[in-house]
Formats: C-alpha cells, sequence, structure tokens
C-alpha cells in the first residue's frame, strides 16, 4: 500500500556489507532544523561539504561528505539529505541511529524508510511516471550491458515519451468521436473529413511498433527460461558448462550423474538466456530414489520453460532401444508443455558421428548438429537460441520494458480493434466507439501511473531495495 504518512524517512542507501563509501539518506518536508541540529551548521544547497559526522556528545563517529538538496530540486521532491562516510556497516548504523535520535529532539516524527519509498515518494511528487520509476529498479537489476543501457534509457523517458505520443493520438481521435456525438444535428461529419479512419490506422500502425520494441525491452529484462532435456548421457551437462564457458555442471560418462537441477544464466549478444541442466530423463529399474526426485524436477522444469533444448546423442542415434527413448521423451513433451513453448532438437556429439547422418535426424526440419566437447556448431546453436527468444536486433533505441507494460499494451490493441470494427458501422454504435477509446486511453495511462490502482503501486514499489 502507499504511505500512509509523509513524516521524514531516513535509510542506509547503500548495499549491506563493507565498501569504500557509505550513504544515509533522509528525506521529508521541512527539515532545514533537522540538518542544523545534526551537522551543527546550515549546508549550501546541492555542495558538498566535508566536515565531522558526530555523537550526541559531539565524538566524530567518521568524517565524510553531507550533500543538502531542498525540496521540489531533489530527487523525492521534497528536502533531501546524503550523508556520505566510510562504508563500514557499524559506521552507517551508528549514523542511521543518530539520525533518529536528532529527529526525536527536534520534533521531527522520522522513521525507517520502507522498501522504494524514497523512488516511490520521486513518483508521487511527479518527479518521475511509474515507467520511470521502474527503470530505477530494472537499472540496478540489469544483468547485462545492454539491459542496462535499455534501463537507462527508459529512467530518461523514451518509454515514456513513446507512450505519450499514442496517448495524444488517441486523445485527437476520441475528440473528434465525442464531437460527432455532441453535435449529431450538424449536418458536417466530423469523422470522414478529419479522416477518422486513417488516424486510427496510423494509431494501431505505431502501437504495433512499440509492441515490438517493448517485447524485446521484455525479454532483455527477464530473459528466457531454456530447459535442457534428454536422455542421461547425451552431453547435457558438457553443453552447459561449453555455453558458460565454465565448468559448473559434473561431467562423466556414468548414467545418472546429475541429479538435481544446475541453473546458469549466459548472455548472447547482450540478451540474459538462463539456461537450466536438469537430469537425464529414463524410465529404468536401474533408477534409484535419489536420481527418480531428479527426473521429477526436470519435468517440473520443463513445464515452467520458456523453451526446451531437446538434446540427442549422434553416438547412439541408430541404436533401436535409444530411439524408443527418445520417442518417449518427444511424445511426454508434447503432452505436458503448453501451447507454443518451442521446442529446439540438438543433436551432440558430431565428433563421434563421422559423415554419417542418422535417419532419426534427416527426419527432423528443424535441428542442429553440434560436439560439446570440441565447440563445433554452438555459434549457430546460439544464433538459433536468439532466434528462439524472439530477438530481433533492436539497435541503440531499446527501452525496458515489464511485463504489466506488455499486458497493458496488449489490451490497448484490444480496444483499438474493437474501435475499429465499430468505426467501421459508423454512427449507429459511435458510443461503444468513443468507449473503446477511451478504454484504450486508460490502459495506456497505467503504463506511466496516470491511472493505476494503489495495491498495484504497493507491489511495485515493494519489490525495490530499502534506500531506493
Amino acid at each position: 500500500m502507499l504511505a500512509a504518512s509523509r513524516d521524514p524517512i531516513v535509510a542506509i542507501a547503500t548495499a549491506p556489507g563493507r565498501g569504500a563509501v557509505g550513504i544515509v539518506r533522509v528525506s521529508g518536508q521541512g527539515l532545514a532544523s533537522f540538518v542544523q541540529a545534526l551537522l551543527g551548521r546550515p549546508l549550501k544547497p546541492r555542495e558538498a561539504t566535508y566536515l565531522p559526522l558526530t555523537d550526541a556528545t559531539g565524538q566524530p563517529i567518521d568524517h565524510g561528505l553531507a550533500l543538502w538538496f531542498p525540496g521540489p530540486h531533489s530527487y523525492t521532491g521534497e528536502d533531501v539529505l546524503e550523508l556520505q562516510g566510510h562504508g563500514g556497516p557499524v559506521v552507517l548504523q551508528l549514523l542511521l541511529a543518530r539520525c533518529l535520535a536528532v529527529a526525536r529532539d527536534t520534533a521531527h516524527t522520522m522513521r525507517l524508510a520502507r522498501a522504494g519509498e524514497f523512488t516511490e515518494r520521486a513518483f508521487l511528487n511527479d518527479k518521475l511516471d511509474l515507467a520511470q520509476a521502474e527503470a530505477v529498479a530494472d537499472l540496478i537489476d540489469a544483468s547485462t550491458e545492454a539491459a542496462a543501457r535499455s534501463a537507462s534509457r527508459s529512467l530518461a523517458g523514451v518509454f515514456s515519451g513513446r507512450v505519450h505520443a499514442l496517448r495524444d493520438a488517441l486523445i485527437d481521435l476520441r475528440m473528434l468521436v465525442e464531437a460527432t456525438l455532441d453535435f449529431p444535428e450538424e449536418d458536417i461529419d466530423f469523422l470522414q473529413k478529419a479522416d477518422a479512419a486513417g488516424q486510427l490506422q496510423r494509431l494501431r500502425d505505431a502501437l504495433a511498433e512499440v509492441q515490438a520494441q517493448a517485447r524485446q525491452g521484455a525479454l532483455l529484462r527477464d530473459g528466457l527460461q531454456i530447459v535442457i532435456a534428454g536422455q542421461p548421457n547425451a552431453g547435457k551437462s558438457s553443453l552447459l558448462n561449453a555455453l558458460a564457458g565454465a565448468e559448473l555442471a559434473i561431467v562423466t560418462p556414468v548414467a545418472g550423474t546429475t541429479r538435481d537441477v544446475v541453473q546458469q544464466t549466459i548472455q548472447i549478444e547482450g540478451v540474459p538466456l538462463h539456461m537450466i541442466d536438469t537430469a537425464g530423463l529414463r524410465d529404468s529399474p536401474d533408477v534409484d530414489e535419489v536420481e527418480k526426485i531428479g527426473i521429477e524436477r526436470a519435468w517440473d522444469r520443463i513445464q515452467r520453460a520458456d523453451a526446451v533444448l531437446f538434446l540427442h546423442d549422434l553416438s547412439r542415434a541408430d541404436d533401436a532401444d535409444y530411439q524408443a527413448a527418445d520417442a518417449s521423451i518427444a511424445a511426454s513433451l508434447a503432452s505436458t508443455l503448453p501451447t507454443g513453448v518451442p521446442v529446439l532438437h540438438v543433436w551432440n556429439k558430431l565428433d563421434q558421428a563421422g559423415d554419417r547422418v542418422p535417419a532419426a535426424m534427416a527426419a527432423q526440419a528443424d535441428t542442429l548438429a553440434i560436439s560439446a566437447k570440441h565447440g563445433a556448431g554452438l555459434e549457430a546453436l546460439r544464433q538459433r537460441l536468439l532466434t528462439l527468444a524472439g530477438w530481433q536486433h533492436a539497435g541503440d533505441g531499446l527501452f525496458m520494458a515489464r511485463e504489466r507494460h506488455l499486458q497493458a499494451l496488449r489490451r490497448v490493441g484490444e480496444h483499438l480493434e474493437a474501435s475499429h470494427a465499430l468505426l467501421q458501422a459508423r454512427a449507429e454504435h459511435l458510443d461503444l466507439l468513443a468507449e473503446e477509446l477511451r478504454l484504450a486511453q486508460q490502459a495506456l495511462s497505467e503504463i506511466t501511473g496516470e491511472f493505476t490502482a494503489d495495491d498495484l503501486l504497493g507491489e511495485i514499489f515493494s519489490r525495490f531495495c530499502i534506500g531506493k
């Protein structure tokens, strides 16, 4: 939920643990007297001041910098004080306790900040819109350089600018429809004269472009869960190690070596792909209780995968028992995976196959042959994984997006589709057309927070770190 009060708040704004520099941040209204009491002197706005940071007896806790940002010219839009000292946890806790003690002495009802509360206040004070506020957390959490750059563009307002352009076009179209509704006795056909149909089509085209970019941005943020599945000793762990460039999983010729899920995030052209190695899938009396649990976990991860990389063994491809087991796994995948989850067939151990192409491989229209041990075919596999993820090499103009943004844009598209159908019916349904356009604008406004329920805001900001 949103803050029940606007009391001054304070928190350690740097990550836990030891570091060269640590920051304690304070935000609230009317903090000038608090600053005077805490530091024994006023501060010049937006100018770093080096001074002792003292305890109640006047003894230094630390020597560091103090920065004073009077509202509204601050991150939160309120008065903000930042104390920058050495990054030891004890020092920062002492500074935090000192701020709370001085606040009590000066009748400031200061409290510890909740997770994300500084950025929440920036949003509530119109310093950031909601998409920009979310980009703050995305920038902190970025796992690749491309994701960080895209989050930075969203924070700078690139995504919000695209949303506002769509909103303005929607408002113009709504005005035309409302004018036609308000003045039915006029002979002028407002919609035809103003090319309402053309405006709506251009709006749909612009929305499609924003949706495509948002999907790419969401992919950079969230990545893709790709499960490597197959029979024991097909080379799943070797493939994970080869893609990750590190010995993450134990590799032996003994069937059932991998007993649990091993996960590693790799990046290809800045796109994070979460590769998940699983226990070999088999139904055999030799399976012990521990391996059985591993196989159950493998199927659980397969059910939740965004894509499955089905790894086959070229060295056993002509063996009838192996073929039967592969066919059984394929049938289970078909019945287990949700509709639309792709399966990429990859044949490993190319180095042992020679020139022969097994019939099972030749029968598959979309497949790859690799050698995880020697690296042959891995670059082609990486490019295929990017294609599987839906990556389109969007360039430097990409912005960060989240699943909720994609859902909102989908709803906008649905309302515009309904508007298109109603516009074809002309005046008989103009009131319904006006309502569809209003709902489309409302869905767009949810992205930037101009129309957003409090419980959604609470959910968004609760995922931020303390001090941000």
